[in-house]
């Protein structure tokens, strides 16, 4: 006598369903595309010293908790192609204007370096600054390096990441380009490169008196070479008193990274 076995199959409800439809896949991907390019203007995030898998690593992780938050103003349809690439296009440039407020932050305190390193003689040093891709003063680089420290520990990321979110709030994905005012754009420019100026002007009033200081001895003493006794005079100088000055530049140094996410809105047209 032969024994049977009966097999009984339920089936799941769904289980053959697509898990992610082309709608949320293209919200993702344009919401990465926003993210991406926004972050890649902030050095301490996606700087060129920051390998390129670990940038799209935060971009995805960024995405993935982003884009639930963001899906409900995209619509239920997937776009079309020419319109989805037409859409990344638009958010390759929505990220670029508002990456370009940390642009000017960062640049600020390159341009404070900058100057500081004319006065001192570190000038006739160039070399590459890897954290802003161009050429740079070895004071440069201190003044960079500690506006990065500073940035992470007044949580200066975590400011740049919020106002990255209400930009999503401001302009949903595959929004039309905001109306970029050229009044706001100069202000802003004006204000960051005052900023950088006045972050200088300690340090370059200290070196100009010092050559006030070295052209009176060169008048009173002719014989001192005072050339080959200024450049080392300067260059020490210039260290201590960077050393000095930082502490209580680090208020100034709150202001700018504290308005990168307002900026970044204000640019957007919020």
């Amino acid at each position: 006598m032969g024994t049977g076995i009966l097999r009984v199959e339920k089936k799941v409800p769904g289980m053959n369903e697509t898990l992610v439809n082309v709608a949320q896949f293209q919200a993702f991907f344009l919401t990465f595309t926003r993210i991406m390019a926004t972050i890649i203007h902030v050095p301490v995030l996606a700087g060129r010293s920051i390998p390129n898998p670990i940038k799209i690593g935060l971009g995805l992780i960024l995405a993935i908790f982003m884009t639930p938050l963001n899906f409900s103003e995209f619509g239920r349809t997937g776009l079309d192609l020419v319109a989805f690439a037409g859409a990344i296009a638009r958010e390759i440039i929505i990220g670029t204007i508002a990456g370009y407020s940390a642009i000017l932050a960062f640049g600020a305190l390159s341009i404070a370096g900058n100057l500081i390193g004319l006065g001192s003689g570190f000038a006739a040093a160039q070399i590459l600054n890897p954290a802003l891709e161009e050429q740079g003063t070895p004071l440069d680089q201190i003044l960079v390096v500690t506006s990065f420290l500073l940035f992470l520990a007044i949580n200066g990321h975590h400011s740049f990441l919020m106002g990255l979110q209400k930009s999503f709030e401001v302009l949903p994905i595959n929004s039309a380009l905001p109306t970029l005012a050229q009044e706001p754009l100069l202000q802003l420019t004006a204000s960051l490169i005052k900023i950088g100026v006045q972050l200088s002007f300690p340090l370059v009033a200290t070196l100009l008196l010092t050559d006030l200081a070295m052209g009176l001895l060169a008048r009173v003493a002719p014989q001192i070479q005072v050339f080959f006794l200024g450049i080392p005079l300067k260059i020490g100088l210039g260290i201590f008193a960077l050393a000095i000055a930082i502490p209580a530049l680090s208020p100034l140094m709150r202001t700018i990274f504290g308005g990168i996410a307002p900026q970044m809105l204000l640019l957007l047209g919020k």
